[in-house]
């Protein structure tokens, strides 16, 4: 018998973004057939693995701590406006790397194997707001582990936007673009707080008293990170204190932007698909990367785009492959992309503009009243949860 369907949201073909509304049936063979494959892509990478991938991590943060010794260096010369812009993009750059392309992925454990102090997952601290710990639960765990599961995955929405036509719509969602404005500007706290639940805690689900040790978590990391920003550095800068103060609240403001960008672009485009706990109840293997796949989306751009990302334009890879280099996610994508080709899967891909842009159009339209929006949602995947009798 074949299971429900598995989306609320029509796919969009990655190719040239036409729709295709007749449903895709995957039958449980060709489900575990795709689970047989993508653990054989991964087994191929993981023997890979060496020389190459320390050589890469190591150029990273190489450029990245040179992007933020050149930022606070020009900050010196912030009474010289070009000296300054310069000095912001740098260490708006350093940030950038920072967080996504060293700490994001280090987090996920995919440099672990390296056996590196400073790369080990169990430690690394990152320059943001967020303490690690917190993160790694409710990212690493909590967002991989129920990728788009409603109810499960606390990303959909992160507690305060209406992002999924499942989600029941009520007045405070007339407010999604400002509230999403907001949390893109303030992007790092919005992340820091994330663990919290805090609707949870307004609603009386969750007690203060359960959440203590995260407040302590955000007094040590954000004190710590607001010092160093707000004043430490524009202090050693001297009478230069306001420039180099404004020049750091821009870093951070360009930082935020581009990280909510990026993943709200791999999460949240037109075709991107939502589950229900039924539905993904008691997963095989192959289930869960039929899921993850569906519910990811890529974005085009140049090798530098890319890396700039964290590779995290590799959305679908990087849910497949959580605890894999992440640049690898380039050369791993075109056997997932054939992959979904061979069963009829979307590939769910595009430029920057196009992918914002849907996301962007969902958080106008989800703000309003259903009755007010057309709906035409016809299933994307039927997945057959059983193996039918021959």
């Amino acid at each position: 018998m074949f299971g429900l369907s598995l989306s609320f949201l029509p796919f969009v073909d990655g190719s040239d973004g036409s729709r295709n509304d007749a449903p895709v049936v995957l039958s449980h063979d060709q489900v575990e057939e795709i689970g047989r494959e993508l653990d054989a892509l991964r087994d191929r990478t993981v023997a890979d693995l060496g020389a190459e991938d320390r050589e890469y991590i190591y150029k990273i943060i190489k450029a990245q701590r040179g992007f933020e010794v050149a930022g606070r260096g020009l900050m010196y010369l912030g009474f010289f406006p070009p000296a300054w812009i310069a000095g912001v993009g740098a260490l708006g750059v350093s940030k950038i790397l920072d967080n996504m392309e060293i700490g994001h992925n280090v987090m996920h454990g995919q440099y672990d194997w390296m056996r590196e102090p400073g790369l080990n997952s169990r430690v690394f601290e990152w320059d943001t707001v967020c303490p690690a710990d917190q993160w790694k639960h409710s990212h690493n765990y909590m967002h991989h582990t129920y990728t788009n599961i409603l109810g499960r995955d606390r990303d959909i929405g992160y507690g305060i936007l209406r992002i999924d036509e499942a989600q029941k719509w009520n007045p405070y969602y007339l407010g999604n673009p400002v509230y999403a404005f907001f949390l893109m500007m303030l992007f790092e706290w919005g992340v820091m707080m994330h663990d919290l639940e805090a609707e949870n805690v307004i609603q009386g689900k969750r007690k203060w008293r359960d959440v203590k040790p995260l407040l302590k978590g955000w007094w040590r990391k954000a004190g710590r990170q607001v010092l160093k920003d707000y004043a430490i550095f524009p202090a050693l800068t001297g009478p230069l204190f306001v420039p180099t103060l404004l020049g750091n609240v821009t870093a951070n403001l360009i930082r935020n932007v581009w990280a909510y960008s990026i993943i709200f672009c791999g999460h949240f485009p037109t075709g991107v698909q939502s589950f229900t706990e039924d539905e993904t109840a008691e997963e095989t293997r192959g289930e869960w990367y039929v899921r993850q796949m569906l519910g990811s989306a890529n974005i085009e751009g140049s090798p530098l785009f890319h890396i700039m990302s964290g590779n995290l334009s590799h959305q679908i890879e990087h849910h497949l492959f959580p605890d894999l280099p992440a640049h690898r996610y380039p050369e791993m994508a075109p056997a997932v992309k054939a992959l979904c080709e061979k069963h009829g899967l979307p590939y769910n891909t595009g430029g920057f503009f196009k992918q914002i842009g849907s996301v962007w159009g969902k958080i106008f339209t989800f703000a309003l009243p259903p009755g007010l929006v057309s709906s035409d949602t016809p299933p994307g995947v039927i997945v057959e949860r059983q193996k039918t009798a021959a």
